[in-house]
């Protein structure tokens, strides 16, 4: 199976920032101040000149036109334009003291909760607009057609693994979670065509959910990557890529947003897995909520 296709140049599912940000990590350090300062403040941006940002990002023009081509503009010219554009249809938070989305020193409170918020819903609503529903489509096909279904992660990205392998059990498909590498890549060894392995990953460099799912494909699983950066090691193991738009901030590194952003695509899958077969998905929930449903308390068993 091919990789699901690269961005293109053209065209930025979600928004030109988010794209920049999920490009990131594979930027020259140069390049990054130069895409960080373009993320936090991309209508700052577009007003300066390109000798200005250069300064800004204590770098050099000649690194801002490099930067402009990374991410796939033809030059700085372009990039103002995009950019401009781009700070049109931001949304701003509902707090005016919410700037940038991050929590500064000596925040009270309220603005913690309405900063976390908006960034939480950001990172949904953002998630949401730049997946790609053709690349979903095929994975959700391969899951639906799967013998069998391995999900992996670690840390923040294991609790989503978890929750995806609950989901999947409960409608009848056979999957497995192993938050044990060594347990993990024993199950991966015993994977093979028809089967599918899916790996998470905020960063996309987690060497354990990497070596994981490349023995999974070794083995003839289709594998599926979910990150929040498309030029992470983890895609070139992955047949399909699959990616968040959560931006970390003061406190929440790898873990809080990106949580949020990964469950919203989770469940996507799921839904859509469910959906293909309506019937057996209903029949099945019901049984499981059947089974568990006397250790409510006051649930009582229901009779038919």
């Amino acid at each position: 199976m091919a990789k699901s296709p690269k961005i293109s140049a053209s065209h930025e599912p979600g928004g030109l920032i988010v794209h920049i940000s999920g490009l990131l990590p594979s930027l020259s350090p140069a390049e990054q101040r130069v895409a960080r300062l373009v993320v936090a403040d991309p209508a700052d941006a577009a007003r300066r000149t390109i000798t200005d940002l250069a300064t800004a990002a204590e770098t050099s023009e000649a690194t801002v036109i490099r930067f402009c081509r990374s991410v796939g503009m033809d030059g700085y010219p372009q990039l103002r334009i995009r950019l401009a554009a781009e700070a049109a249809r931001r949304i701003e938070p509902p707090d005016a003291r919410v700037v940038g989305g991050d929590i500064p020193p000596g925040a009270d409170l309220a603005q913690i909760i309405a900063t976390i918020a908006f960034n939480d819903a950001r990172a949904v609503e953002e998630t949401a607009e730049q997946l790609d529903p053709a690349v979903c489509e095929r994975v959700v096909d391969a899951i639906a057609g799967a013998g069998r279904i391995d999900v992996y992660g670690a840390g923040a990205s294991g609790f989503v693994a978890s929750d995806f392998q609950q989901k999947l059990h409960r409608i009848g498909r056979t999957a497995f979670y192993f938050p044990d590498v060594h347990t993990a890549l024993t199950s991966a060894a015993l994977l093979g065509r028809g089967d599918v392995a899916v790996g998470i990953s905020h960063t996309g460099t987690t060497s354990d959910v990497i070596e994981v799912l490349e023995q999974a494909r070794a083995r003839g699983a289709a594998t599926v990557a979910l990150t929040n950066f498309p030029r992470s090691p983890i895609t070139d193991v992955a047949d399909f890529v699959l990616t968040t738009a959560a931006r970390e901030t003061t406190y929440r590194s790898g873990a809080m947003a990106s949580r949020l952003a990964q469950l919203t695509v989770v469940d996507c899958l799921f839904v859509g897995v469910a959906a293909r077969n309506r019937a057996r998905a209903k029949k099945a929930l019901e049984a499981t909520a059947e089974a568990v449903q006397s250790h409510r308390v006051g649930g009582g068993r229901r009779r038919a």
